[in-house]
């Protein structure tokens, strides 16, 4: 599979109807092609969505223990993969390979928590309001699920959605970003492995463009989750709604972090480093705003640039590079164009920019100082390596800036005044606040999405991610009169 990926439809690898391909390319290496990935069209979801619909009956009907040793298995070929996904991934997106392997290791930690929360994961019963009345919740599967997932984490993310929706006991569409239809070829092989009955997991690759919208706008398809862009999103949720399909919408960022007078200086510039050049900076939940007090300001800054003049940026492959390139060109062009916009409103370019390494597609980690609400880059989402600085009078005025935004994924503050942390959380608008822990940090015993224009529906993980995936029945049983 690694010249040419073919889809999986019906529990087989075949082309594209129409034959065609697109080139995958490297993005540490410009003009490169990995592989040629099938060019699917409107003929291959039709196919897909046809084998999911028919596959359903006799997958819905098995029990969760059956379910559980299908998800088991899988998780067992990924766990023996997981040196070669790392190094395809590093390939195909450009993150670190220490980051890939912290993303396999994540698929695993998160995979291996859905299967154990399924043996408890019932309706609830009521209690008695009559003598002879029992009556309880139970859970139905939906049908056919149509899985989008991202190219920053292409595999975690899948395994984030289409877990839970196998295991609640529905069928799977998936396709893989564009990007980076490698890894979802990868992992389709791996549930291929496990040996789930035909149909059940199916797998199409293309641009979202030509087969997204098919498979969202299929009335067989009950639900769509997907990972992306607001715009995308916004986009997903009006087709979606002809058919009131459920969303599952996990879109943009502009994560803040506030860093308090009292605060460990060194924990919060680790904690920046992990979160804001993390993946090229390209996670969801990547810190992007930092909101200092005068007191500290100064000396935070003066770690952070010592930090960024450490960095090694480069081959992704290579043990000592602590950053990669961005994951193509589309990205190159729009952080670039991001960073010249900063420099034009005013802020203060502190370190980083373009590399001169023209090879692949590679940003340096940058830092602006400077940033005011009246900038673009403040509100913006770039999603790459771009820190914006601001300096704020207090705790009170960060969280007004820290709120002054359309998202609201994720959050941080560094301090170490308890009464100060608690108000953060009360106050923060977001689905995430971290007291003292990076941005991005998650545990998948509780729920991951945001507010705002940061997600739409359910979010993933926890029980909640579980309960996206079904239809809720409230059950009465009168006992019979003696």
């Amino acid at each position: 599979m690694s010249e040419s990926l073919l889809n999986f439809i019906n529990g087989t690898w075949r082309e594209s109807a129409s034959g065609e391909t697109f080139t995958n390319e490297d993005p540490s290496r410009r003009g490169s092609e990995l592989n040629r990935a099938a060019a699917s069209t409107e003929a291959d979801i039709e196919a897909a969505v046809t084998a999911a619909a028919t596959a359903f009956m006799e997958w819905s009907s098995t029990t969760i223990g059956e379910r559980q040793t299908f998800a088991l298995r899988f998780l067992d070929a990924l766990e023996s993969a997981s040196e070669e996904l790392s190094v395809l991934v590093s390939k195909e997106n450009g993150k670190t390979i220490a980051e890939s392997r912290g993303e396999v290791a994540s698929a695993l930690l998160e995979g291996q928590h859905h299967v154990r929360q399924m043996a408890v994961f019932s309706g609830e019963t009521a209690p008695r309001v009559d003598s002879d009345v029992t009556a309880w919740e139970q859970f139905h599967p939906l049908g056919v699920v149509g899985v989008i997932s991202p190219w920053n984490y292409p595999m975690n993310v899948m395994c984030r959605k289409t877990l839970p929706a196998l295991l609640t006991g529905n069928t799977v569409v998936f396709k893989p970003a564009s990007f980076t239809p490698w890894s979802g070829v990868f992992m389709a092989d791996l549930f291929a492995k496990a040996g789930l009955p035909k149909g059940v997991f199916n797998c199409v690759t293309g641009r979202g463009s030509a087969i997204g919208n098919c498979l969202i706008q299929d009335p067989r398809v009950r639900a769509i989750s997907f990972t992306g862009s607001t715009e995308v999103g916004r986009q997903i949720l009006a087709m979606a709604s002809t058919d009131f399909t459920r969303t599952q919408l996990e879109l943009g960022g502009k994560n803040a972090m506030i860093v308090l007078a009292d605060a460990d200086l060194d924990a919060a510039v680790d904690a920046t480093i992990k979160a804001g050049f993390g993946c090229a900076g390209q996670w969801c939940t990547s810190t992007s705003r930092v909101l200092l007090v005068p007191e500290i300001a100064e000396a935070y800054t003066e770690k952070l640039l010592a930090r960024c003049e450490a960095s090694v940026v480069g081959d992704p492959l290579d043990a000592s590079t602590t950053m990669g390139p961005v994951a193509g060109p589309s990205q190159f062009n729009g952080i670039a164009a991001a960073i010249a916009k900063a420099e034009s409103e005013g802020a203060w370019l502190r370190y980083g920019g373009v590399s001169n390494n023209s090879d692949g597609y590679y940003i340096l980690p940058t830092v602006f100082d400077g940033v005011t609400r009246a900038m673009g880059l403040f509100h913006e989402e770039v999603f790459g390596p771009v820190l914006a600085l601001s300096t704020v009078a207090d705790l009170d005025e960060a969280m007004t800036w820290a709120n002054d935004s359309d998202y609201g994924l994720s959050s941080a503050i560094f301090t170490r005044d308890m009464d100060a942390a608690l108000h953060y959380v009360r106050e923060i608008e977001a689905g995430m606040a971290h007291v003292n822990i990076h941005s991005g940090f998650k545990t998948p015993e509780l729920p991951f999405g945001g507010w705002k224009e940061s997600g739409f529906g359910p979010p993933e993980n926890g029980r909640v991610g579980l309960e996206f995936f079904v239809e809720r029945k409230a059950v009465y049983i009168k006992g019979q009169g003696q």
